[in-house]
């Protein structure tokens, strides 16, 4: 049909668009209540993460299926495989001030989602074993698989909490302070920028970050480090 004479259907055009509307919608507010059906499980699962009283509740250990003859030195590795790939998705966020300050949630201890997670992640290292050999027994073995397992969840329940509400959580002249700081620490770690800019920079940065976000010491450290390469890159 030629576009002219689409044009004379255009009534028909009108709630199709609204239909089309609707369904994305429809949609979005689909993810959403999956989203939050998740952090609910996540928080029976784990009642200290939703502040009730855990005195007299022992969770259930989450499992995973095991091999009916117990484990081997490759179900071993393929554990400490999945631990190094959540090690490898938080320290993305511990070592770069940009991406914790567009996710501030991530390294707010304040929230309960995020202490769980960094709760999970201690018990894991914790068992984690330097070679197949050091799990001697199936008890063993099912602490250190439970662990991991659970710092998985965990982590993904507050990764796509702290992706879902961004900056949400602070008031809109606190916004613009991070807005601020992510463009001083762009140019902090602009290499086309002078030392003294950077330095500059980064101080400003800091100062305007200063009881918004609690960088960790390790974050501090990575960013003053490239810092200071470059500075002395450049001389």
């Amino acid at each position: 049909m030629p576009f002219p004479e689409i044009l004379g259907y255009w009534w028909v055009l009108i709630p199709l668009g609204g239909m089309a509307a609707g369904g994305f919608r429809a949609l979005a507010a689909s993810r959403e209540r999956v989203h939050q059906r998740k952090i609910e499980l996540y928080k029976l699962q784990h009642p200290e993460v939703a502040g009730l009283d855990v005195s007299a509740y022992k969770p259930a250990a989450v499992e995973l299926a095991a091999p009916s003859d117990g484990y081997s030195a490759a179900d071993v590795a393929n554990i400490k495989t999945e631990h190094d790939a959540v090690n490898r998705r938080w320290l993305s966020y511990e070592l770069d001030v940009a991406k914790l300050i567009d996710f501030p949630m991530m390294s707010d201890v304040r929230e309960p989602l995020t202490v769980a997670f960094l709760r999970a992640k201690r018990d894991a290292d914790a068992l984690r074993p330097l070679d197949g050999a050091e799990i001697s027994a199936k008890s063993r073995w099912d602490d250190y698989r439970n662990a991991v397992n659970a710092y998985v969840v965990a982590f993904e329940v507050a990764e796509k909490e702290a992706h879902r509400i961004k900056d949400s959580g602070y008031s809109e002249a606190e916004r613009q302070r991070l807005g601020t700081a992510r463009k001083l620490v762009k140019i902090a770690e602009n290499e086309g920028a002078s030392p003294a800019e950077r330095q500059t920079a980064y101080k400003r940065a800091r100062k305007e970050l200063d009881g918004l976000i609690v960088l960790p010491d390790v974050t501090v450290a990575a960013l003053e480090q490239k810092v200071a390469r470059m500075i002395d890159g450049s001389k």
